[in-house]
């Protein structure tokens, strides 16, 4: 996780008037209080040699600052200590949390002459409710991680870990990035900043740190190594929801303190010439001294990031939300589904489906969250690297077909979407795609058909859609027109799919035409045929043939059972039917009224309607393109066929003249010898 992105994904801020400012230290402090904070945290210094000013540069008189000074002229007590009277009191719950009283606590002012725009503490929790699942904000930590692969980041580390000063749990996310210099993590400690430029790259708000800590918890303290030629910095920096609401802020206040190796003294020196910020940090972190505050880099490296969410919030039994407790090697959430059933019976089957168990098994959901990465890289969940599942190869009977999105007439790309039955079909109701975009898990077993006598059930696609965009929160994607047009797609290559494959999983065929399936949206699909609707019977063979035959070969790529969006060597493949024992006269039949649809005398009047339509005429000039590529690849295939023959008989009659001449050669040297 750079983590420089990791964090730049965030933010905390500092605003001056007209304009948004990072702000570089605490505001407003007194002298005294100052002098006062110095005295308790200066005797408690024994490797920290040396305090050295840092240099404040395009710094007005009536400027602000987060890192060296308060931001309110009171006295120490606002800041480092809460009043039994007046502190707000904390709910623990997450949806409650946003509701405390701030008239109860005391104000901060702000210097007279100065005028800024603030970011209430509110906000945060308002921001945070974004995320309605927890995994989901568990996500958005991890994708700062794989956004840092990049970088040469070969792990990422989940586990849970304990708040020294009260014994609680805390959770840890830990990466071995390119981690964040001082000016980077106060960025990344901001609202709004991305330095993700990359088009790889998942983050792209400068949001999702800061939503999905306070969606975890009230607190989150990050630790950050960055390394360079010249410099190795550490920086700590604490986002606690708790402190702002019992010390009574109207605005976010981020405190932060910075160190930077020397090499000549061996020890890491303090860059901040105020211990404010450091009083703040073992007030309110889980550590109560420096010493404990820096002991936490010892396992960080010379690079990378640590970050430590406590005050975890509870549900509304007074639980906490993620359950630590239940799997020792895995995170969970409470799931109305889970533990109801009886082990062994259909009900736990459909349970233990990844569809489902993704819903309540952090361990299954990171599982399956991204599409692919590298060996290199590895996300280690409470001691153990989570082992990655490729759901195209939980499919049978699979079939790639080829989705050509246009806007306005310009194509989108190519994607190439993945499409069958679940391995455990028609026993799980499990159905709908996984849409992945820029590798993350976007949609997991979206449903896009509204089932109608079974048709469509058990059908599962996998699909990476970089075209369209996702909500913020990556739980979802915008509801643009090209976002429809996939979704009308989606519906109709599900229907194709069940129509000309159900019989496979023991669903009888009921002969049905209806009219062809062009809609608005669904630009390539122009094949036209009759559809056979299936309808639930008593279940065939497992084989879907009967007890004593195996059905016929399907006539696709069924051997490519991983899904490799940028694939070359995937072509897109005509849904050519494959029937059960019993059904040959019909699929022969279905054949014939393909092929006859195909017929240019057969297809004049649709022909003619296609004509206006200039997504599917380009459809069709790519049909051509193909179609005279394979011709070529006919052609020459029987040529290297030809000259396989002719070289064969060439070599046949050069061992015949080769035999012929040794003999010769023997002989000779035979009537030489007698002589």
């Amino acid at each position: 996780m750079d983590i420089a992105e990791f964090f730049r994904d965030t933010g905390i801020l500092e605003l001056e008037t007209g304009s948004v400012k990072l702000e570089k230290n605490l505001d407003g402090v007194s002298s005294q209080q100052i002098q006062n904070d110095t005295d308790v945290t200066l005797n408690k210094r024994s490797k920290i040699h040396g305090v050295r000013q840092e240099t404040e540069e395009n710094r007005s008189s009536s400027g602000t600052s987060v890192l060296d000074q308060e931001q309110s002229p009171a006295d120490d007590a606002n800041l480092c200590s809460t009043s039994p009277i007046c502190a707000a009191p904390l709910c623990r719950q997450f949806w409650k949390a946003g509701a405390y009283n701030d008239d109860l606590t005391p104000k901060s002012t702000i210097k007279s002459g100065s005028s800024y725009l603030h970011i209430h503490p509110k906000f945060l929790h308002s921001n945070a409710t974004s995320h309605k699942w927890a995994f989901g904000a568990i996500a958005e930590l991890i994708d700062n991680a794989v956004d840092e692969i990049q970088k040469d980041a070969t792990y990422v580390i989940i586990d849970k870990t304990t708040n020294k000063r009260n014994g609680s749990t805390a959770l840890l996310i830990q990466d071995d990035g390119g981690g964040m210099d001082p000016e980077a993590m106060r960025r990344c400690l901001s609202f709004g900043f991305s330095e993700k430029k990359s088009k790889f790259a998942i983050g792209k708000y400068g949001n999702g740190f800061k939503t999905s800590t306070m969606r975890l918890g009230a607190d989150v303290i990050v630790f950050s190594r960055y390394l360079t030629d010249r410099t190795l910095t550490q920086s700590i920096g604490l986002l606690s929801y708790t402190f702002l609401t019992q010390s009574g802020y109207d605005r976010i206040v981020v405190p932060m303190v910075h160190y930077e190796f020397n090499f000549v003294t061996g020890c890491f020196d303090p860059l901040q010439a105020s211990n404010s910020n450091l009083s703040v940090l073992l007030k309110w972190s889980p550590f109560s001294t420096e010493e404990e505050l820096l002991k936490q880099f010892e396992d960080v490296g010379s690079h990378g990031t640590k970050v430590i969410i406590y005050n975890l919030w509870l549900d509304e039994d007074g639980n906490m939300e993620l359950d630590f407790d239940s799997d020792p090697e895995d995170i969970c959430i409470a799931w109305d589904g889970k533990g109801k059933v009886k082990e062994g019976s259909r009900m736990a089957v459909n349970e233990q489906h990844i569809a489902n168990r993704l819903k309540y098994s952090l361990r299954a959901y990171l599982s399956v969250l991204y599409l692919k990465l590298p060996d290199t890289f590895a996300m280690v969940l409470r001691g153990k690297v989570v082992l990655y599942h490729n759901i195209a190869t939980d499919l049978k009977h699979t079939e790639f077909i080829m989705y050509k999105p246009h806007t306005d007439g310009r194509s989108e790309g190519t994607v190439i979407t993945t499409i069958g039955f679940d391995k455990d079909a028609p026993n799980v109701n499990v159905h709908g795609f996984n849409v992945y975009h820029k590798n993350r898990l976007i949609l997991p077993f979206w449903p896009v058909v509204i089932f109608a006598d079974s048709r469509g059930r058990g059908v599962v696609g996998v699909l990476e859609a970089n075209f369209i965009e996702p909500t913020h929160n990556k739980q979802d994607f915008e509801k643009t027109s090209v976002f429809q047009k996939l979704v009308s797609r989606l519906k109709e290559m599900t229907w194709e799919y069940w129509d000309y494959h159900c019989g496979l999983i023991g669903y009888q065929i009921k002969k049905k035409a209806r009219p062809p399936s062009e809609t608005p949206g669904s630009s390539n699909f122009v094949h036209q045929h009759v559809m056979d609707q299936c309808v639930p019977r008593k279940r065939l063979s497992d084989s879907g043939t009967g007890p004593t035959k195996k059905p016929p070969l399907i006539a696709t790529v069924n051997n490519k059972a991983g899904y490799y969006s940028n694939s070359s060597f995937l072509k897109p493949v005509e849904l050519i039917p494959n029937f059960p024992k019993g059904f040959e006269q019909v699929a022969n039949q279905k054949r014939r009224e393909q092929r006859e649809r195909f017929q240019p005398e057969a297809r004049m009047g649709t022909r003619n309607e296609l004509v206006n339509n200039g997504e599917a005429m380009n459809v069709i000039e790519e049909n051509k393109r193909l179609k005279s590529q394979c011709l070529e690849f006919e052609k020459a295939e029987k040529e290297l066929e030809y000259k396989v023959m002719r070289l064969k008989r060439e070599l046949g009659d050069a061992e015949r003249e080769f035999a012929g001449l040794l003999a010769e050669l023997q002989h000779l040297e035979k009537v030489k010898g007698e002589n």
